[in-house]
């Protein structure tokens, strides 16, 4: 039996999981590696930056601290603006290329892939089978949620200018890393209790087999998504599908 009969809600990762990973990382990384440099100039004093700075800022201490090789030091608020800007890219440059998820780097890539989805130059890949999935799903009375690395931001945006249109309105909540890393447990289990629901109550879906792991600790059911492209799983006893259809045929 499909696991979407016992539960009230479902939980869907989006790498791999509704989402191609070669658009985040083909289209989605690259666009944002070439417009930091030229967004920071020019949006550099407005509030929306305030945030994601103050969060590259603190991470950037955090990696010093650790001796961690690459990382780099962004000046203090002495230094003219042009060389906080240029560290600022050194420091996104390097997180990037160590494909590192940290909170001030979603966040400043969120605001970059604002410009690009509003201007059409970027649109939120999906799945052929997730639009229609999805209908049912909501049919069937299950809400549905996101959880990604990907900051809030970023996920409205990717189901906002998506290639099968505004899909937010049917999307109940969203929750990224502020909520808690997705390969923890206890992350799982304050999501359910956002939600008001028990664990057992919801469905995770996802392509990796740690953050899987972690949300069956907590109590929830899993799907494992096997798409093309994503790192092939090994074996395991989780309940697999290779389209969300496949959760609607038993």
């Amino acid at each position: 039996m499909a696991p979407i009969n016992d539960v009230d809600a479902i939980l869907m990762d989006i790498e791999g999981t509704t989402t191609s990973i070669s658009f985040v990382y083909d289209e989605l990384f690259p666009y944002a590696r070439d417009k930091v440099a030229a967004y920071l100039a020019e949006h550099w004093g407005e509030s929306d930056l305030v945030h994601p700075i103050a969060e590259l800022r603190k991470q950037a201490d955090e990696d010093l601290a650790a001796g961690h090789e690459g990382a780099v030091v962004i000046p203090g608020e002495g230094a003219t603006d042009e060389a906080i800007q240029q560290a600022l890219c050194q420091s996104v440059y390097w997180q990037m290329e160590s494909d590192r998820k940290t909170t001030g780097l979603k966040a400043l890539q969120g605001l970059i892939w604002v410009d690009g989805y509003r201007t059409g130059q970027l649109r939120g890949h999906l799945f052929d089978d997730v639009r229609p999935a999805l209908d049912r799903f909501a049919a069937l009375g299950k809400t549905l949620y996101i959880y990604s690395s990907g900051s809030v931001a970023a996920q409205k945006l990717l189901f906002g200018h998506s290639v099968e249109g505004d899909l937010t309105p049917m999307l109940a909540g969203y929750f990224d890393t502020t909520t808690g890393p997705k390969k923890e447990e206890a992350s799982y289990v304050a999501i359910a209790e956002k939600l008001g629901l028990p664990t057992a109550r919801i469905l995770f879906l996802t392509d990796n087999l740690d953050e899987g792991i972690a949300a069956r600790s907590a109590g929830m059911s899993v799907a494992m998504s096997v798409r093309p492209g994503n790192h092939p799983l090994p074996e395991t006893d989780f309940y697999t599908i290779t389209s969300f259809t496949e959760l609607l045929s038993d």
